[in-house]
């Protein structure tokens, strides 16, 4: 059975704090965007994989929900999952958390769109792939 998979670590530095003293919103979609680029790696389709298929994807959509502050010294772990399949794209689910006490800081999903390259259109999503991300796939 497919399960969340951890993606990413950090750290909230001070720079990453706006004038309420908590991190601002610009970083949450920085550290969810680069754990994105973990999990396709984790099931063995990095962007430069994707790439020399001609077919990668982007990001049609996003949807965060912040649920509770993020401070300096804090630290964070991103778990992601492939949730979602279409014809043309897919969902992806993360959830950033608190690595010390577990507390849920922030969900996000984020609607992919498979993208060919040479004609900059919208694709059906490879077989291939397809068959990849079926195996990974969980219930959101």
């Amino acid at each position: 059975m497919a399960e969340w998979m951890e993606t990413h670590r950090a750290v909230v530095h001070p720079w990453h704090c706006d004038v309420l003293g908590h991190m601002n919103v610009r970083w949450y979609a920085h550290l969810f965007d680069d754990a994105e680029f973990h999990l396709w790696s984790s099931i063995g389709l990095s962007h430069a994989t994707l790439k020399k298929t001609g077919v990668v994807t982007v990001i049609a959509n996003t949807n965060t929900d912040f649920l509770h502050e993020a401070s300096a010294g804090e630290l964070l772990t991103i778990e992601s999952a492939f949730t979602k399949l279409g014809t043309k794209s897919l969902v992806i689910s993360q959830r950033m958390t608190n690595s010390e006490n577990s507390n849920l800081i922030a969900k996000q999903e984020a609607v992919c769109v498979f993208f060919n390259m040479q004609n900059r259109q919208a694709a059906p999503m490879p077989d291939d792939i397809r068959s990849k991300l079926e195996i990974v796939l969980i219930n959101g």
